[in-house]
């Protein structure tokens, strides 16, 4: 191990507590507890929106709740109908869209930041690892090279049609290590690369709330009724819009007083109907009050590398029901016991009351307890060490 604190960078694509994403929340979140031992920056850029990428802070140093953060602007925001058409017209030609129209796609799907890649191009040395969360979007693509003998992935790969592009055929094998969430991640992309990939299975670490209280929550937001929650971006591409239709299904089926509590930023129109309440994005302690009121987390998603929000909603005790088109959550639900899973919106109808009743409270203990067990913050960071102690490149210059 080098003798002094490690010094690493955490590139995302986007950061800060108003960036409500599985991957960015990893990264800030990991970042905050590796602090405490390391020398920590996040390299990022200026934009919250994955949408636009239009800026929201100002370029520059600044920091995330005391950690330094490195920002820098995006060189075009993105307009969504011209990467619908780019996208469109490559999706049928994952293996045979020549490299320069993959990488012209990347380009759009963004946020691509010449200040930013020059940056660790410039400066990527000074620091003994540098770690790129989520393998999509451009800052990941187009940087992890320029730093590849010190670089680690987080990739958050799941089975979504831009990973089956070719251009990611060599990119895999340009990280010192690949660092993966969970096992199903981990079968994935051994089925898709045909390839092994031995790197550990980390994930996150999930503080256990000490004062979630959900009568606070309730009174907090006028909500007397039994509710299931959803919580994270509100968004099609989340399983959202399938989780309204179903739900609707579901309170033709049942006729009783459960509504759908929504918590997150909204990237989809939402109906204005009784059993639905959207809330938006709020703070920690009201996520948490929310989830410990509730009677179960509804997880629509079909393509996740790993579910925050379940590991949330255990460590509260409560249990969850997940989209059974996930491998991930399901396998999730599997290892803790937890929850119960659903194709249709008949089957959410029929687990619903299962979950409600006593098993769901066996279930949910036994969520808490996995969480104990499996990701608690001191595991999460012992793992991360390993990985620096194994593969740390000395920085050539101070940081």
């Amino acid at each position: 191990m080098i003798g002094r604190r490690p010094r690493v960078a955490l590139v995302v694509q986007r950061a800060g507590r108003e960036v409500n994403g599985g991957a960015e929340t990893l990264c800030r979140d990991v970042a905050m507890r590796l602090a405490v031992d390391w020398d920590v920056t996040i390299v990022t850029t200026t934009a919250v929106d994955y949408l636009t990428w239009e800026p929201e802070f100002a370029a520059g140093p600044g920091d995330i709740e005391g950690v330094p953060v490195l920002r820098f602007d995006v060189d075009e925001t993105r307009s969504r109908h011209d990467f619908d058409r780019l996208s469109q017209r490559i999706v049928t030609r994952l293996d045979s869209a020549p490299l320069a129209e993959q990488e012209a796609w990347m380009r759009a799907q963004g946020p691509y930041s010449t200040s930013l890649l020059r940056y660790l191009e410039d400066h990527g040395r000074e620091y003994d690892l540098v770690f790129f969360y989520t393998y999509l979007y451009a800052t990941t693509y187009f940087g992890l090279p320029l730093v590849q003998d010190r670089a680690v992935l987080v990739p958050f790969a799941h089975d979504e049609w831009p990973i089956h592009l070719s251009m990611w055929n060599q990119f895999f094998t340009r990280p010192r290590e690949i660092v993966l969430s969970t096992p199903e991640e981990r079968d994935f992309l051994q089925r898709r690369f045909r390839a092994q990939f031995d790197g550990p299975i980390i994930g996150i670490g999930v503080d256990m709330p000490e004062d979630a209280q959900g009568d606070r929550f309730r009174r907090r937001f006028g909500i007397p009724n039994p509710y299931a929650i959803y919580v994270g971006r509100i968004d099609p591409s989340k399983g959202c819009e399938q989780l309204l239709e179903d739900f609707a299904r579901v309170k033709k089926y049942r006729a009783d007083h459960l509504l759908l509590v929504m918590l997150g930023r909204a990237a989809m129109p939402i109906p204005n109907v009784p059993y639905l309440r959207a809330l938006g994005f709020v703070d920690e302690q009201t996520k948490f009050d929310a989830l410990a009121g509730s009677e179960m987390l509804i997880m629509p998603s079909s393509l996740e590398s790993l579910s925050i929000s379940l590991l949330e909603v255990w460590s509260v005790g409560r249990p969850a029901l997940v989209n059974a088109a996930s491998d991930v959550l399901v396998g999730q639900s599997r290892r803790a016991n937890a929850g119960l899973w659903y194709n249709d919106a008949a089957e959410m109808s029929a687990a619903i009351p299962l979950l409600r009743a006593q098993p769901g409270d066996i279930l949910g203990a036994n969520g808490r307890e996995f969480v104990q067990r499996s990701y608690a913050w001191p595991k999460i960071v012992e793992k991360y060490q390993a990985v620096y102690d194994g593969i740390a490149v000395p920085a050539t210059t101070p940081a």
